[in-house]
């Protein structure tokens, strides 16, 4: 099996109540390649700058995430993103935006990638997503996300990437802009009338639900005291979700559930600090045991 992640690497700087980090590094490639390296080894299909941190590209390799597929621009700027967190850690507000030599990123998907059995297509945009899946062979699984900005200004081009993919991923407000409709199983159904044959929908620290073509299934997410940043989570979940997906080669219902368990497992380490700081220390071990922490917490 393969995994193939097409996205944004970047610098976020955060903002909280408490404290504020410059520049950190960011992206959803970089969650979900991350998160996804616990189970196989996935590839990436990113732009950077010439200013982004070598360390941070040789700390990628070191965890098993192919880079043939990023593309390092000389004298180039990195994405960088600014966003301000209150003490609700559910809602975020954007400050600033830099595109830099993501403006003009064109996906160019290396050969060795083509063949992917699994292919993800994180928030970019739609036309972006189409122009990936015109270079691929068809994948087993092809999987994506998006944001209210496109959902807002290419509704059109987003409608036909929905209609060619067997798994979107989208937060509860993402699913009521796409739907216009309150009622999160009744969204969920509506937007797998679109195309899509899964519906993940990611609900913060209310966990996330899957709606399947004939089951649904609910997990919450880890009860935490404290959560540092925020940034990252969904696009942990969906590399922990793929990553074990790819690493066990199967879509059975049961293997849809421990995927999503898996997910919600990635994203409550990436909440414990700031940007990919986490990833630095954590441990195969540490994932497996949250797992089981997981399956204690929904036991009865």
């Amino acid at each position: 099996m393969s995994l193939v992640i097409v996205g944004s690497m970047a610098f976020d700087t955060i903002e909280t109540p408490w404290e504020r980090k410059e520049k950190i590094i960011g992206g959803s490639c970089t969650y979900c390649s991350l998160a996804a390296s616990y189970f196989t080894r996935p590839g990436i299909v990113a732009v950077v700058g010439e200013d982004f941190p070598p360390d941070v590209i040789a700390f990628l390799k070191k965890r098993r995430v192919d880079l043939k597929g990023l593309q390092i621009v000389p004298g180039g700027k990195t994405f960088h993103w600014q966003g301000r967190y209150g003490t609700d850690p559910n809602q975020r507000e954007t400050i600033r935006t830099d595109l830099n030599v993501f403006e003009s990123f064109r996906p160019e998907i290396p050969a060795s990638y083509r063949k992917a059995d699994i292919l993800f297509l994180a928030n970019i945009d739609p036309d972006l997503q189409d122009s990936v899946l015109r270079q691929v062979k068809k994948p087993r699984l092809t999987a994506m996300d998006t944001i209210g900005l496109w959902i807002q200004s290419k509704p059109e081009a987003l409608m036909r990437i929905l209609r060619r993919v067997d798994i979107y991923f989208g937060n509860d407000e993402e699913i009521r802009m796409l739907t216009d409709e309150r009622n999160l199983i009744k969204a969920g159904k509506m937007i797998q009338a679109m195309g899509p044959r899964l519906v993940i929908i990611k609900k913060g620290e209310h966990g996330a639900l899957v709606l399947g073509p004939d089951f649904l299934f609910g997990l919450p997410a880890l009860p935490t005291e404290k959560v540092t940043d925020p940034t990252g989570a969904g696009d942990s979940f969906a590399g922990g979700f793929l990553g074990y997906l790819d690493k066990t080669g199967g879509f059975s219902k049961r293997d849809i559930r421990r995927a999503a368990v898996y997910g919600s497992v990635m994203a409550s380490f990436t909440i414990e600090g700031f940007g990919i700081d986490r990833y630095r220390t954590l441990k195969p071990a540490e994932v497996a045991a949250r797992f089981q922490e997981f399956k204690t917490l929904v036991s009865f």
